[in-house]
């Protein structure tokens, strides 16, 4: 009996190993967290300004520079905010488990993650230069769930199901318009928070 148990340690040990070699397994459930609150604090500045008189004026006048201007500065503010609290914890948990930030793994992973939202950010600036603003949110959503099927082959199985969520939101997005803003900061700012939670109890507190 007592053979047997050393053997379940050993195998799981080794499972242990092979995960940590084949796949990036340091990203925190804290950095969905911040991320999500980001968007939503985003979401919410966009919504106040595409509500308010200035805009109104704006569509009047036939100028919508000013507002893309504005939308653009918005949802850059949000990407920093994610990125910079996404690498702080990301980096002090891969350095709790042992891990590189930039290992093999970690690095197969970004790739992984960064092909299809640079093939969505292209197609989306290409959307805009024809007039299309309205399919945006659903552009974003959609190619970030691809991003993170793709990245999920190197890192926590638990984001495939967070992708899926997304391309859902995203398609959902392009069938009710007008909703887009909802439907964005749903997928990235809720679903963010509720899997970042999850992913924090589930892995970070173990």
């Amino acid at each position: 009996m007592e053979k047997d148990t050393q053997h379940l340690e050993q195998l799981a040990e080794i499972r242990d190993i092979m995960n940590k070699s084949t796949r990036f397994l340091s990203l925190s459930g804290l950095s969905g967290v911040v991320a999500g609150i980001a968007a939503l604090g985003g979401a919410w500045a966009a919504h106040e300004y595409l509500s308010s008189r200035v805009f109104v004026n704006y569509l009047y006048n036939g100028t919508q520079a000013e507002v893309i201007q504005f939308l653009a500065l918005d949802a850059f503010l949000v990407l920093i905010v994610a990125i910079g609290f996404g690498s702080l914890f990301t980096i002090r948990k891969a350095k709790k488990n042992g891990q590189r930030m930039f290992n093999k793994m970690g690095i197969r992973m970004l790739v992984n993650l960064g092909i299809p939202l640079a093939t969505g950010g292209a197609f989306g600036l290409i959307v805009m230069y024809h007039g299309g603003y309205f399919l945006l949110p659903s552009i974003m959503l959609v190619f970030y769930g691809l991003a993170l099927i793709n990245a999920s082959k190197y890192t926590l199985e638990d984001i495939r199901y967070l992708g899926y969520c997304e391309i859902v939101l995203g398609l959902l997005s392009a069938w009710f318009i007008g909703y887009g803003l909802l439907f964005w900061a749903i997928g990235f700012g809720v679903l963010h928070i509720v899997y970042g939670t999850i992913m924090h109890f589930k892995y970070d507190r173990a």
